[in-house]
């Protein structure tokens, strides 16, 4: 079982420190912020498998990014805080979080909440790739497994890179990914040619895929940040 990429999010360092710790003793892979804006920034460049959250961050309450993440993500998100009234867990809860782990809290009872959420995690992945060997999203389907895609039945005669797009945004319908993340995923780095080329490569991809280029239905520009496949019924 591969161990996931983790967020840590916290402004105070023994405790970070101690998680990071934890983590690096324990063979995690992980990423640090220390308050919302890096926390948003790292989590939609990233693509984190799981966020641990600390609520009192300086920039923004920690409730913010959760709502804020779960505009564009589910991924899973377990919060760390001091705050344990009942409110506050609800609060955290009803934003969206997973979990909740009330500070001071023991190591080993927060590598039990990762290993709980990893297993949550393989399964539900385990299940998308039982059912993953062809998308369907309107009249588009895809066949992974031949390397063909449709459109209401008609082959699309797709570019290696065109079909690679399609592929990464079919596999993340509903998520906005950001340039960042795409050009890393398709050409393994991020340079600022390689974001004008993305451009380049979703408008042609966007000729063969929108019936009416004035009204997308498939992919949708978040101007600045990327793109997101819709989901079509």
């Amino acid at each position: 079982m591969n161990k996931p990429l983790i967020l840590v999010v916290e402004d105070d360092s023994p405790v970070r420190n101690l998680i990071t710790t934890t983590l690096k003793t324990n063979d995690y892979r992980y990423l640090m912020a220390v308050n919302g804006e890096e926390a948003i920034l790292e989590a939609s460049s990233h693509n984190p498998d799981i966020v641990l959250l600390d609520l009192g961050l300086p920039d923004m309450d920690g409730v913010q990014v959760i709502r804020n993440i779960r505009s564009w993500s589910n991924l899973p998100i377990i919060v760390i805080s001091a705050r344990s009234e009942d409110s506050d867990k609800i609060e955290a809860l009803d934003a969206g979080a997973d979990d909740y782990l009330t500070k001071p809290f023991s190591v080993e009872e927060l590598l039990a909440r990762l290993r709980v959420t990893q297993r949550r995690l393989s399964y539900m992945t385990a299940e998308m790739l039982a059912a993953s060997s062809v998308f369907v999203n309107g009249k588009l389907r895809i066949d992974y497994a031949g390397g063909c895609a449709y459109l209401d039945g008609q082959e699309l005669h797709l570019t290696p890179i065109e079909y690679k797009l399609l592929c990464l945004l079919s596999k993340n319908v509903g998520k906005v990914l950001t340039h960042t993340f795409i050009t890393q995923n398709i050409w393994g780095r991020s340079w600022d040619n390689d974001i004008a080329s993305l451009r380049v490569f979703m408008a042609t991809l966007r000729k063969k895929l929108e019936p009416r280029p004035d009204s997308p239905q498939y992919i949708q520009t978040h101007i600045g940040v990327g793109y997101r496949m819709m989901k079509v019924e």
